[in-house]
């Protein structure tokens, strides 16, 4: 008799796209999350190698680390102008949705993700941000547990 699967065996094979032995197994990816502070370089690489975003519609920005807590449209560090300013002009030039600090869906990028219903169980997800994985993780978990 085999061995029972786990959720994440399970959803982790649902989403392979190719498996060669020796190297990672690559997986499709039904969401990304997109912040002001990881996303630059990347958007940076799309242009140089003259790439859009293959699945717009599947990818989700907020302001997060940036965003002044009081007085929101009043941001003294410079570098962070820059990042969210940067952030705002890379979604509209690449067609991703953008949650910007004036926008009802705002927030920290690996809370909003549950909140708006972007992350759901059984999905793979990615993010620049290392708590996302976490809180994913945490929705199949809680899934799992009480469906």
């Amino acid at each position: 008799m085999r061995k029972p699967k786990t959720i994440i065996e399970k959803i982790w094979e649902k989403h392979m796209v190719h498996q060669e032995a020796g190297k990672p197994d690559l997986l499709y990816i039904d969401l990304h999350l997109v912040h002001e502070v990881t996303s630059p370089q990347a958007f940076e690489g799309l242009r140089m190698n003259k790439r859009t975003v293959r699945r717009p519609d599947r990818t989700f920005a907020t302001m997060d680390h940036n965003v002044p807590t009081i007085h929101r449209n009043i941001i003294k560090d410079e570098v962070s102008k820059t990042q969210m300013e940067t952030l705002k002009t890379n979604c509209e030039e690449f067609g991703v949705p953008l949650a910007d600090i004036y926008h009802p869906d705002q927030g920290i990028v690996h809370v909003i993700g549950p909140e708006l219903g972007l992350t759901q169980p059984g999905k793979t997800i990615v993010c620049g941000d290392s708590h996302t994985s976490t809180w994913c993780l945490w929705c199949v978990s809680i899934w799992y547990w009480y469906k």
